[in-house]
């Protein structure tokens, strides 16, 4: 067995043959030896494993991989490729590879260039890393009695990346399955123009712990920060972004299954349900509440029997070995309701019977909010109202990644209203409900603004507000102006996340809108915004309502 050269210092303490002594516990332990790059593999007479396999990349890299081997395999069988999520290895995947294995499939782990014991810099699903998949499917075919036509790839956050982008550079493969993935990268770094701080730090920092990252990532994260050389950041993060691979995974007829989250803050659902909307292929989404891979981690660490893997099993099922109907009539479009138990199914996204629902914003008076309005603001007069960044007020999305995995498990972000400070934020209050309002898609924000200093951030945050004034997060986004036009009306117009929420009857939205969170990366200095409102400009919410 491979030697461990990495540890987290939270989990160092943990050996391999302590691990191998809690066999009744492997699925979470096989995580955890993940984490460590140790392998801790279950037994099963269903299938043989293989710990030391190399793979040798155009440039000579090794790669470092194993693989699970049906013993009951009759003929050629269908093939499961598992890629590593950003920092872990090969051993992420063992509970579901064995799974698979029980289930007739070769599947095969790897670790991409650069982290585990494979050789070779980061490639950040760069050209290289998608050469690397190409020699894995040439080691499988040629190595195992496998299905040429029947190859599929699965992963989650990095490993997923790749696999959809893999599978639009080879066409020998015909069935992903996406998991908490992205779209844009672009998007997914530097949204709004706004960078996602908490996010990119995180990954910085773990290349350089336990991978061997291109001094390519820090200094593109460096001109993300700075603002500066943003073609190259562009030219990096598009070439890395499979909402721009499109045409060729249509092309090549690839049947992809997505699982994505609510509260994922570093690839935000947007842009991978515009991906999604785009294919024409088999396509199967799952959306849920929880932060980046909380989902599908959950799933790792305990038996493997939950929605979103299950639904993995059944999408290879369906397109490698060929049983029709394994998906059991599941509609294309899976939406769980945040704070429910249950999933909404659509034909589509976005969702053909979400009518556009638009409310128009209403300035605020001296001691009263403005107004969520379903009629536009008339007056003789034109009104603005300021606010400024001197401080940040009580609407935010909390603890960053800590927040969002407590919504996983019902537990909401919250504000009163009442303590949001007026200086630096601004309310706009809906109508008290007579009935539900069922949210299903991307609320959209159009502002008109007189930006006081050159840049400006401005975060939306969308509240469902009960009767003591207290708030349900239900989604936010960030927009940043650069360069702006002091002193000039200015109209900003961006979606929010993505969601799938029931405000209920006797409940109201309210619209916050201040200037930070500590999700961001903040704008130097002191800055001001004025909303403007007058009969010819208005600014709206438009929300996407069943």
């Amino acid at each position: 067995m491979k030697k461990a050269i990495i540890g987290l210092c939270t989990l160092g303490a943990l050996s391999a043959p302590q691990v191998q002594a809690e066999s009744a516990l492997f699925p979470a332990f096989s995580l955890v030896a993940g984490i460590l790059n140790q392998g801790v593999f279950p037994e099963s007479d269903l299938y043989t494993t293989d710990d030391d396999i190399i793979i040798t990349a155009d440039d000579g890299v090794e790669l470092a991989a194993n693989v699970f081997v049906p013993t009951s395999a009759s003929g050629p069988c269908p093939a499961v490729i598992f890629i590593n999520s950003w920092a872990l290895n090969e051993y992420e995947y063992l509970t579901e590879a064995a799974r698979f294995a029980e289930e007739g499939y070769v599947v095969l782990s790897y670790s991409t260039r650069g982290f585990g014991t494979s050789g070779g810099q980061i490639d950040t699903a760069g050209p290289l890393d998608m050469a690397d998949l190409s020699n894995v499917i040439d080691y499988l075919i040629t190595h195992f009695d496998v299905d040429p036509n029947a190859i599929g790839t699965a992963g989650i956050s990095y490993g997923s990346g790749i696999s959809l982008l893999g599978a639009a550079h080879d066409p020998r493969i015909s069935a992903v399955a996406a998991m908490s993935t992205w779209g844009s990268l672009r998007e997914s770094l530097y949204g709004n123009e706004t960078p996602r701080q908490v996010w990119g730090e995180l990954l910085t920092l773990t290349s350089e712990l336990i991978g061997n990252p291109d001094p390519v990532i820090e200094q593109t994260w460096n001109n993300v920060l700075n603002r500066e050389n943003l073609a190259e950041v562009y030219a990096w993060t598009d070439q890395r972004s499979p909402l721009n691979y499109v045409d060729q995974i249509n092309a090549n007829g690839t049947a992809v299954y997505i699982s994505q989250n609510w509260g994922d803050n570093l690839f935000q659902p947007n842009s991978v349900l515009e991906l999604f909307s785009q294919l024409t292929v088999a396509k199967h989404i799952d959306l849920q509440a929880g932060t980046h891979a909380g989902a599908e981690i959950g799933g790792l660490l305990g038996d493997g029997d939950t929605h979103v893997l299950n639904n993995m099993h059944r999408w290879f099922a369906e397109h490698l070995k060929g049983e029709s109907g394994a998906m059991e009539g599941q509609k294309p479009v899976h939406m769980k309701v945040k704070f429910s138990d249950h999933y909404e199914e659509f034909d589509e996204f976005p969702v053909a019977d979400a009518s556009a629902e638009t409310y128009y914003l209403k300035p605020r008076g001296l001691l009263s909010n403005g107004d969520l309005s379903d009629t536009p603001y008339q007056s003789w007069f034109a009104a603005d109202n300021n606010i400024n960044s001197l401080l940040d007020t009580v609407a935010s999305t909390q603890i960053p990644l800590a927040s969002q995995i407590f919504e996983q498990l019902d537990i909401p972000v919250t504000a009163t209203m009442s303590l949001i400070s007026r200086p630096n934020g601004i309310q706009f209050e809906g109508n008290w409900l007579g009935s539900d309002m069922k949210i299903r898609g991307n609320p959209e924000l159009s502002l008109m603004i007189q930006p006081k200093d050159e840049t400006v951030q401005l975060v939306a945050y969308l509240y469902d507000v009960n009767l003591l004034g207290v708030g349900k997060l239900i989604t936010h986004k960030p927009y940043t102006l650069h360069d702006a036009s002091v002193g000039s009306k200015t109209r900003i117009s961006f979606p929010l996340t993505t969601t799938a929420y029931d405000i209920p009857a006797g409940h109201r939205a309210v619209l916050v809108i201040d200037t930070q969170d500590l999700l961001y990366a903040k704008p130097d200095g002191f800055y001001s915004v004025d909303f403007e409102f007058s009969n010819n400009e208005q600014s709206t919410l438009t929300l996407p309502v069943l």
